[in-house]
């Protein structure tokens, strides 16, 4: 992995799990840190960890379009640079929930704050020599597939498939990312951490929230779960690779309807009506 002193990575979700894991190892080879939080106690707690005086945390909400545009705007104006944006927050719910702007709530926040934050965000990536996004993504998106007439789960409603399809999204949006992105110099990937022993799903309620407690006992730590997210983030060899989803620091081809460019287009357009931002 490359050295990243001098180097801004933001990065949501890092305040436990793969998230918190990836953003320590890279501040020890001196990134800069700008994370997005929701939990201020977890925020200042992990922020301490990271050790260093130049880390800077910003607090949003990512279920609400508001939120996002707010806090990527805010890093937009405090930040001349962004050298990689980690797109990592995401969460299950096993009852649906609507946010405030009548969106499902996994879809507003596993999927939606990655097209948002990305976007508030395109300008500085843009003018930073060799810019990367990485989206956390899941094997859950296997046997998922979009309904756009239904993509707020309103006709109904399963937690886990519903998490599955925000992360089929997670990578349909990393390929018109850089399909749209590709004369930028900015690269776009998506990845599968493995399952991973970590907060996740402990507050998810329901069957979920039982079970999840005995299917970790055969899980991987955070810091495997976080080699990914590490090696898209600064290794040199995928530099020049993008529009790509991997698996144990391999590319790996999801399924079929992950490879869907019509779909990956449909949504892309969907997403910006959606959060009232242009299309490009």
């Amino acid at each position: 992995m490359a050295e990243m002193h001098g180097k801004v990575v933001v990065i949501t979700g890092a305040t436990s799990g793969i998230g918190w894991v990836a953003a320590e190892k890279l501040a020890r080879m001196g990134a800069r840190l700008v994370l997005i939080a929701r939990d201020r106690s977890r925020g200042e707690a992990s922020l301490a960890r990271f050790q260093g005086a130049a880390h800077t945390i910003h607090y949003a909400d990512l279920s609400t379009i508001a939120e996002m545009k707010r806090v990527a705007g805010e890093i937009a104006e405090a930040e001349p640079r962004v050298d990689v944006l980690i797109n990592n927050a995401g969460a299950l719910f096993s009852s649906r929930q609507v946010t405030r702007d009548g969106l499902e709530m996994t879809f507003a926040t596993n999927h939606m704050s990655y097209f948002v934050v990305t976007h508030g965000l395109a300008e500085r990536l843009r003018a930073t020599p060799g810019a990367r996004v990485v989206n956390t993504s899941s094997d859950a998106h296997k046997r998922r597939h979009l309904d756009f007439d239904d993509l707020q789960s309103a006709k109904s409603y399963r937690g886990f498939p519903v998490y599955g399809r925000s992360k089929l999204c997670n990578i349909l949006f990393t390929r018109e990312l850089a399909k749209r992105w590709a004369d930028t110099g900015v690269t776009a990937n998506s990845l599968h951490p493995g399952f991973v022993s970590t907060r996740f799903g402990d507050q998810s309620g329901g069957m979920f929230q039982r079970l999840i407690p005995l299917a970790k006992l055969f899980a991987i730590s955070p810091e495997k779960g976080a080699e990914t997210i590490l090696y898209l983030a600064t290794s040199d060899e995928v530099a020049k690779t993008s529009g790509k989803y991997f698996y144990q620091c391999r590319v790996v081809s999801p399924t079929k309807d992950a490879q869907d460019e019509e779909a990956a287009l449909r949504l892309w357009r969907e997403s910006a009506r959606l959060a009232g931002v242009g299309g490009d």
